[in-house]
């Protein structure tokens, strides 16, 4: 009896222990979800979600003109300046094309090789030599000149006694024994082995490269607003930011304008900005443009101003192009 007594005393006493001591609580230390608050043009660019590309260019050599193909058209498709292809192709204004004409954009892809190399002074570099060693053969001579030594022997002090003789006797012959001028000593500079010296205008201290900065284009929202349309590669090449109509429409990036009108269906009054041999921004259904074609723009400049034309609503549409191809503007865009 005193022995079941004692396993109720102990089995009590666990009871007791557990419900002063609660099981701890549960807690969620998952990151709370926030909403991104975007389209803040006054931000500064921050993207860090921009796509990485293989270096090269993929547009063809040559293009055969489709039926409703135009020449504005064929740039934006492209990424060049129609007025570049029209040259190219000794087109004059009107610049009529017809179906199944040949363009030739061999030239234009060389010129975009060739804006590789030049530097944003607009400074023009070559390879210092073939072999890769970055070593210049100079093909002046280096010139050694030593100097010539003198050695004095002559007059050695004589001591005479004082007399008319020899104040008399006239003095001796003063002579100067000189070692011949040593020639200058021309050694010339050893060249670079199977090297081929070079010219270069670059500066002391070289700048950046446009090569090494092509995608690193310093971005901006191009107006304020809601985003009421995104990038879909099949049914929208850019974005849609609506506003008021005459908002202030301001450049993306620093660049020069190359088309400015209406000549392009579907996208009202345009205007198309270059910023380097890859990228070019579009900006459409303006209600007017304050700029024109050959215009070099700043960064956050005012091109134009908000509208609808060739458009159901008051809106921007906005697109970036690498090489002719659309990409999605929010991936070059700051979140804010």
């Amino acid at each position: 009896m005193r022995v079941l007594n004692g396993i109720v005393f102990l089995v009590t006493l666990s009871l007791a222990a557990c419900s002063s001591n609660p099981p701890a609580p549960v807690i969620d230390r998952l990151p709370s979800k926030s909403t991104p608050i975007i389209n803040n043009p006054a931000s500064k660019p921050v993207a860090t979600n921009r796509p990485t590309y293989k270096p090269g260019d993929w547009r063809p050599d040559n293009y055969i003109v489709k039926k409703g193909d135009t020449l504005f058209s064929i740039g934006l498709e492209f990424g060049y300046d129609y007025k570049e292809i029209a040259e190219a192709n000794h087109l004059v204004t009107p610049y009529v094309i017809k179906t199944g004409q040949v363009l030739k954009f061999a030239s234009l892809k060389d010129a975009t090789k060739q804006e590789n190399s030049t530097d944003n002074s607009g400074v023009v570099t070559y390879p210092i030599s073939p072999n890769g060693t970055g070593t210049v053969a100079s093909t002046a001579p280096a010139i050694v000149i030593t100097p010539s030594i003198v050695a004095i022997t002559e007059p050695k002090a004589i001591r005479e006694p004082y007399s008319d003789e020899a104040f008399k006797k006239p003095l001796p012959a003063t002579t100067t024994a000189t070692q011949p001028t040593a020639k200058p000593v021309i050694a010339a500079a050893k060249p670079v082995v199977g090297s081929t010296p070079a010219i270069t205008t670059a500066p002391s201290t070289p700048a950046n490269t446009t090569s090494a900065n092509v995608e690193d284009i310093d971005w901006s929202w191009p107006t304020q607003g809601k985003l009421i349309g995104n990038f879909n590669e099949a049914n929208n090449k850019g974005i849609d930011i609506a506003g008021s109509r005459g908002q202030v429409i301001n450049a993306a990036a620093a660049g020069k304008v190359i088309y400015s009108g209406s000549d392009l269906r579907g996208y009202g009054k345009l205007v198309i900005i270059k910023h380097n041999q890859n990228y070019l921004s579009v900006y459409a259904h303006n209600n007017l443009i304050v700029i024109k074609e050959g215009q070099k723009i700043n960064r956050g400049q005012k091109i134009a101003e908000m509208g609808d034309t060739d458009s159901n609503s008051v809106k921007l549409h906005f697109e970036i192009r690498r090489q002719g191809k659309s990409v999605d503007p929010m991936q070059y865009l700051s979140a804010n």
